[in-house]
């Protein structure tokens, strides 16, 4: 279970101005493009789960995740998530003709997709996807991650911190925002919903 804080910017120029108080906290920044796949019967989707490619910095890095049940309640992020890391070369592979899927064995997670979801004879689609910018900074011992979120409808921001105890770190996180007179709100839908959707929340 990935259980995250989730506080939404209303702007860019929030985002800047969070960027510019953590900045002498900065660890590194990643460069994320993310593409969701589902079964051509919508088998993932119907049962509220989402199969998804990450690559990291162009192709440096792959990740296949497979994520279920996300529910989002005040900022608080409660979500079942299983991840590996593939050959980017793969990954591509697979964006580009997504039946490819079905025939990779070297992936636990996608060899578990076609199993436990039954994906039929028809195999795979992509859905598309979005990019992301993900500043990641070590504060006070947690990690924060600070996204602008890039969909050909419009972009979001948002910062985020995956952590055991999310109520004491959203009061630490609003007291950053607030004493820094940063207007924020709670997300209420993942970055995956706002792509489904097709306009900004």
């Amino acid at each position: 279970m990935e259980v995250e804080v989730k506080l939404r910017l209303p702007d860019s120029t929030a985002h800047q101005k969070l960027s510019d108080v953590l900045s002498p906290f900065h660890l590194q920044t990643h460069f994320q493009e993310n593409v969701f796949f589902d079964g051509t019967a919508a088998e993932l989707s119907s049962k509220r789960a989402v199969l998804r490619l990450r690559f990291y910095n162009s192709d440096s890095r792959c990740v296949v995740s497979l994520k279920a049940k996300a529910v989002i309640v005040d900022g608080i992020s409660r979500v079942e998530e299983d991840e590996e890391e593939i050959d980017p070369s793969l990954g591509r592979a697979c964006v580009a003709e997504p039946w490819r899927i079905a025939s990779v064995n070297s992936s636990r997670i996608l060899k578990r997709v076609k199993e436990k979801f039954r994906i039929g004879d028809k195999g795979f689609i992509c859905m598309g996807g979005f990019r992301n910018v993900r500043a990641v900074y070590g504060w006070k011992g947690l990690k924060l991650e600070l996204d602008e979120t890039q969909y050909d409808f419009g972009t979001c921001y948002e910062i985020e911190c995956e952590s055991a105890d999310p109520e004491g770190v959203r009061k630490l996180l609003e007291a950053l925002l607030t004493e820094n007179g940063i207007n924020y709100s709670y997300s209420e839908v993942s970055k995956f919903a706002i792509f489904l959707s097709g306009k900004l929340p």
